[in-house]
């Protein structure tokens, strides 16, 4: 628009001296020429240097005497040599940009109104042109329109824009806090099947030694000796949480299958493997699957009464599967939450369950009463939880 108002300020200036050489006007329109070009560049500098810092109602005020200022030069422009009469163009768009509505239209009229009076006084003796009086009311109008339409677009956008913001960050605080909750369901299972399993062992093996402490002392040092076991791989199992959470028997450098008979062999229980990984197992999966595995032996322990627990871990073409199976004296899955859903626990196979859910699996629990128990766990190996 700057470019636009300049050139047509200069073909108006030379199709003036050009038409009129050095006449008893042309000082004046030459120096009142200048005059407007200076205004037009000090007043565009000048906004756009104080917009950011200035208030509002000192800016507008600058604004409008700026353009008052233009529009009065122009007008004595027009009045001494109609050719200038086609830089109204730059003007209105600048008085579209800078006034309010109703202002703004009120110039477009003004600037209408003299520019159709130029274009009549050049045509002075060259017979009655209806473009004249048609053609200056329709480009103004036709200019306007485009630019109220393309305001008004313009808000629109800057609308959605702001409501796009607003929702990513509802968004994003909605996320932030449903992370929030997830890591802390994830904690309290990770604390369930380490520190609190193993503690309700040692507990169980202490008050073991301490009934049979005097009349058979050989027992009550190996429950004895038991509980520290336990209670030094609780404490690895806690640095270990401290460090990624990961299982301490997967943190020794071994893999799926040896973490799985380390947490067979503290439990008395027999470890089976069938088949063969296609792929290797993702960490997540392998973590999940010792967690069970310690969560559902610790149960059996606890609440089966189980003579013998048997561990088995079967790799499928898609899948990895582990299925723990006692014994014991069973229960019914339809009355309880499943073995360990005493008072004060809390977790068990809901926990167990939530955390296959995660990575995409299913668990599935066959049990009866005095019938035993076999708790199955399948997960994906291609889930997006899992490799993620």
């Amino acid at each position: 628009m700057r470019a636009a108002f300049f050139l047509l300020l200069g073909a108006s200036l030379a199709r003036f001296l050009l038409r009129h050489p050095w006449a008893d006007r042309g000082g004046w329109v030459v120096a009142l020429s200048a005059v407007l070009a200076l205004l037009y560049v000090v007043g565009e500098s000048a906004d756009r240097s104080a917009a950011p810092y200035s208030r509002p109602g000192a800016r507008d005020a600058r604004r409008l005497g700026w353009l008052g200022a233009a529009v009065a030069v122009w007008v004595v422009l027009v009045v001494l040599a109609p050719s200038f009469a086609w830089c109204a163009v730059p003007l209105l768009y600048t008085g579209l940009r800078t006034l309010p509505t109703r202002a703004s239209l009120a110039l477009v009229v003004l600037l209408t109104a003299f520019v159709m009076a130029a274009q009549l006084r050049l045509a002075d003796g060259a017979g009655f042109d209806p473009n004249l009086l048609v053609a200056p009311p329709a480009v103004a109008a036709v200019a306007t329109a485009v630019f109220v339409h393309a305001q008004r677009q313009s808000a629109r956008q800057r609308a959605l824009i702001d409501d796009l913001v607003r929702t990513r960050r509802a968004l994003a605080e909605t996320e932030r806090r449903a992370g929030a909750l997830a890591e802390r369901q994830r904690l309290s299972m990770e604390i369930h099947d380490t520190l609190a399993q193993g503690l309700s062992s040692q507990r169980m093996l202490l008050q073991a030694a301490e009934r049979v402490w005097d009349e058979d002392p050989a027992t009550a040092r190996r429950h004895t000796r038991t509980a520290a076991a336990g209670a030094e791989h609780g404490l690895a199992e806690a640095r270990r949480f401290v460090h990624d959470l990961a299982p301490a028997d997967l943190a020794r450098g071994g893999g799926l299958e040896e973490a799985l008979a380390a947490v067979a062999a503290r439990e008395s229980a027999v470890l089976r493997v069938d088949g063969a990984p296609g792929v290797a197992v993702p960490e997540r999966v392998r973590a999940a699957l010792v967690r069970i595995a310690q969560g559902a032996l610790a149960n059996v322990r606890e609440h089966a009464a189980a003579g013998s627990a048997a561990v088995t871990l079967t790799y499928l073409d898609d899948q990895v599967v582990l299925d723990v199976s006692d014994d014991g004296r069973g229960f019914d899955p339809g009355a309880a939450a499943g073995p360990g859903a005493g008072a004060g626990r809390g977790h068990g196979l809901p926990a167990m369950r939530a955390r296959v859910g995660q990575l995409g699996g299913t668990l599935a629990v066959e049990s009866a009463p005095g019938e035993g128990t076999v708790l199955s766990a399948a997960i994906p190996l291609h889930h997006p939880e899992a490799t993620g």
